[in-house]
């Protein structure tokens, strides 16, 4: 039996290149890391390698190809997560989603458009996070309870004086449920405000 080299380095390679996508979001603490992201890679380059040389005869590559980047987002679907009116994960999804299309490519042999998209990706995912950084904002929920004789218009007023976003905003009784959006560079030094605004209010609950 002959080892095929040319094909173990077709998987080492999709691997590696995943794993280098999966670098990005597990340094920033995401859902997948570089295991999902080396596997998913991998495996994808290993059904596109099966589909091409385990079968004699009429066959089509393509078939296999096609299931994978269907199969791929039953992954994805598992690192997305809807918590506090704000969806989380799609991002590393689709990083799953490219790091499976890379794997097919490099189990093709396709090694320089496998590359070209694994730093593309990459350098995508780094800028987008320095913008984040700079001008993104960041969803914070609060649950305002009324002191004494206080107004809860008193604490819209105070908020939006202070030019904070005000997303959404309920009442109930005498407390008031509000949905805020605020600068994520300047976000430890918006929560500072934020409680001084709130000064002679309860706040029952900040996420």
């Amino acid at each position: 039996m002959t080892i095929d080299w040319d094909l173990i380095f077709r998987l080492l390679l999709a691997g590696l290149m995943g794993g280098f996508i999966g670098f990005e979001r597990e340094f920033r603490a995401k859902e997948a890391g570089i295991r999902t992201h080396f596997i998913v890679a991998l495996g994808a380059a290993l059904f596109m390698i099966i589909s091409q040389f385990a079968f004699t005869g009429r066959f089509d590559a393509a078939r296999v190809a096609a299931q994978v980047v269907s199969g791929i987002g039953f992954i994805g679907a598992g690192v997305i997560i809807f918590q506090k009116n704000v969806v989380r994960g799609v991002t590393t999804a689709a990083g799953l989603w490219v790091a499976a299309a890379i794997g097919l490519a490099c189990g093709a042999g396709m090694y320089d458009v496998a590359g070209a998209a694994a730093l593309m990706t990459a350098i995508c995912l780094e800028m987008m996070h320095f913008f984040h950084l700079r001008y993104g904002e960041k969803v914070v929920e609060l649950t305002v309870l009324s002191s004494g004789n206080r107004d809860l218009k008193e604490v819209l007023e105070a908020l939006r004086a202070a030019g904070i976003n005000v997303e959404t905003y309920s009442v109930f009784g005498n407390k008031i449920h509000l949905t805020l959006r605020l600068k994520v560079k300047n976000y430890v030094d918006s929560l500072s405000s934020l409680v001084s605004l709130l000064d002679g209010f309860t706040i029952e609950d900040l996420n």
